[in-house]
């Protein structure tokens, strides 16, 4: 970013729009994407938490220092470039009184480079610019990081034994309780209106008793197409499968084999959207649902098409219209406790309390060990969990030397795409705030845990040949007639507290 940056200055660039900046959180259910969390940090300067990622954020600041330095000679006119080599090139700002500025460029990015300018020789890592005020001293190299570096960790709040969790199965649908019955299938964002992510699609089907897979006990298999972006299927009010759709690829498709009895058989499908899409070409017309075609195969006639028949349809979970994440709502039915309370079951609603921790660090609930679904405190969206959706790409060895790509530099591979939702304090009371999770596809609530953002560790490089910006105004100033040691300063959050070294 920092190479970038200086890249454009050179080329006489005045006006730079950082997107990000600073990163932020997409609470309730404002997450666009689809397929996006809550997280809307991607690796900002100032992360979600309003915390400085450093080295990232001090060198930038660093970068605009040094930007700031030049001013008199990068408003007086273009660039005159200079070349220095096969990669090499310096960008010269003339003051009209004389001085002038200088941008010295390597764009080789896998080798060093020894540069001539002026009558001094310059070292220029690859792919990396220096920085000259003077045109004589290098204040700044956007390949040389000379902010400190801060790691940050997650550390469990003491609880007291952990979350005491509660509770309360949610019903699968059925064509009693459905909002309204239709023949075909129905788009989902048209149907719900966005009111919320979940959409029952119920159909009765029919077995005659001289089917043949009732006697050889080969299970007749259900196939679906969807436009995505998640899918729950339910036979007689059992979990049949799951499927779900990718960034890459929303549509999904759910093909396995259902138990199905002799007589009428419910099929119930949840079918559950990820945030509307806000980027491509013509993403207002893309769709979600089930669209079909939906099919039977296996029967004694062979296929069965199920997508013309008569579907019921009902608009969101009855948790939702009990306001199950409310105080009020969550005091209207009863929950189980203790053992009672199930482990890795689909469909399940889950609250306790909790007190708010001391200090003022930043806050977080752990939800690796949940799968899919939506979390509240105290009435209010955090918005929607989905650790089970594992983060993809190419993990390998990290080089940002050479034009930028996507999919460079790519971290946590393999682990959830999101581990760790923001919980604002200024949503918490002292004592008895109210959690509820809601999971869908099965998940331990007790691996649950509120964590604090902290500070790990801290350090600094320091390059005995660039003088510290510090350093160079004060002796460019003629506030110090010699040349001052290189100094770093360290900076740390201790819960909530800064402390400098």
């Amino acid at each position: 970013m920092a190479f970038a940056v200086a890249r454009f200055i050179q080329k006489g660039g005045a006006f730079i729009n950082y997107y990000m900046y600073q990163g932020g959180t997409n609470f309730g259910r404002t997450a666009g994407g689809p397929f996006i969390a809550t997280s809307y940090d991607y690796d900002a300067p100032l992360d979600e938490y309003g915390l400085k990622r450093q080295p990232k954020w001090g060198h930038l600041k660093d970068l605009h220092r040094a930007i700031k330095l030049c001013e008199p000679a990068l408003v007086n006119g273009d660039p005159t470039v200079i070349r220095l080599g096969n990669y090499e090139e310096a960008h010269v700002f003339n003051y009209k009184t004389g001085g002038c500025a200088a941008f010295l460029a390597n764009y080789n990015p896998n080798s060093y480079a020894k540069v001539a300018f002026r009558n001094m020789h310059y070292n220029l890592p690859p792919w990396s610019i220096s920085i000259l005020p003077d045109c004589k001293n290098t204040v700044y190299n956007t390949a040389r990081v000379g902010a400190q570096i801060s790691r940050k960790k997650m550390v469990p709040v003491p609880m007291h034994g952990g979350f005491s969790w509660q509770a309360c199965n949610e019903e699968t649908a059925s064509d009693v309780d459905s909002s309204f019955t239709m023949v075909g299938l129905l788009e989902q964002i048209n149907t719900t209106r966005d009111a919320t992510d979940y959409l029952w699609y119920t159909t009765n089907v029919k077995i005659d008793p001289r089917e043949g897979f009732l006697k050889n006990g080969k299970s007749p298999v259900l196939t679906i197409f969807s436009a995505g972006h998640a899918l729950h299927v339910f036979v007689n009010g059992q979990l049949s499968g799951s499927s779900y759709g990718s960034l890459e690829f929303p549509k999904l498709t759910f093909n396995q084999g259902v138990n199905l009895r002799a007589g009428v058989n419910t099929i119930s499908l949840l079918s559950i959207a990820v945030g509307l899409p806000n980027v491509g070409p013509h993403f207002e017309t893309w769709n979600a649902g089930i669209l079909g075609p939906v099919t039977l195969n296996g029967l004694n006639e062979g296929r069965r098409d199920l997508s013309w028949q008569k579907w019921s349809y009902k608009i969101g979970l009855k948790g939702e219209a009990l306001s199950l994440h409310s105080l009020s709502g969550s005091s209207s039915v009863e929950w189980a406790k203790g053992s009672l309370v199930a482990q890795r079951q689909p469909l399940t609603w889950y609250k306790t309390t909790f007190s708010a921790p001391a200090g003022n660090a930043p806050l977080a609930l752990d939800m690796n060990s949940m799968g899919k679904g939506q979390i509240w405190i105290n009435g209010q969206s955090i918005g929607r969990h989905w650790p089970a959706y594992k983060a993809s790409g190419n993990c390998g060895a990290c080089n940002y030397a050479g034009t930028f790509r996507e999919n460079k530099c790519g971290t946590n591979c393999g682990e959830a795409s999101q581990r760790w939702y923001h919980v604002p304090r200024s949503w918490l009371n002292p004592t008895d705030n109210l959690l509820v999770v809601f999971e869908e596809s099965g998940g331990d609530p007790n691996g649950i845990s509120l964590v604090r953002r902290e500070t790990d560790s801290v350090c600094a490089d320091i390059y005995e040949w660039q003088p510290t910006l510090m350093n160079y105004e004060m002796q460019a100033s003629g506030k110090v007639n010699k040349p001052l040691r290189p100094k770093v300063h360290l900076e740390c959050d201790m819960q909530g507290r800064k402390s400098r070294l």
